[in-house]
């Protein structure tokens, strides 16, 4: 089986990528950038694990995810109607105030950061992982299938 990519216009190669990709790389990037950034907010927590006085940060994404509505086409009038529209915003890191867990003032508990930095990996590697497959399933369909 021969693929015949090659011999279409640069537009409608790209439509035909953008066809099998959907929405997927798109909303990997997203969980990738929103897994670096609490990476990054518990790996400064566990650096400031003997700092006195520092306050844990924390990366928070509910507000984001209150902000995204759905929609769908109703088919039948009998289906419930649903709306959808994407958020801009990102998570939001925020600063614990509100706790303290020795007497120098710092709130940070090592092992809870660890916890937290060990079910982060894993969330990146699946992410990571589902998107090498799609780019796996893209090479074999523009090799046509070889």
């Amino acid at each position: 089986m021969s693929s015949n990519l090659g011999k279409l216009p640069i537009y409608k190669v790209k439509m035909f990528i953008d066809s099998l990709t959907g929405q997927t790389i798109e909303m990997a990037k997203k969980g990738l950038d929103s897994a670096t950034l609490r990476h990054n907010v518990i790996s400064n927590n566990v650096a400031n694990v003997n700092t006195p006085g520092f306050k844990k940060q924390s990366v928070i994404f509910e507000d984001a995810l209150k902000e995204n509505k759905i929609s769908a086409k109703r088919l039948n009038p009998k289906h419930i109607p649903f709306s959808y529209e994407k958020s801009k915003n990102s998570g939001r890191i925020i600063t614990e105030n509100d706790t303290i867990y020795r007497n120098d003032g710092n709130n940070v508990d090592l092992d809870k950061e660890m916890e937290d930095l060990a079910k982060n990996a894993i969330y990146y590697n699946s992410i990571a992982t589902r998107l090498a497959r799609k780019f796996s399933l893209l090479k074999l369909v523009a090799q046509g299938g070889r």
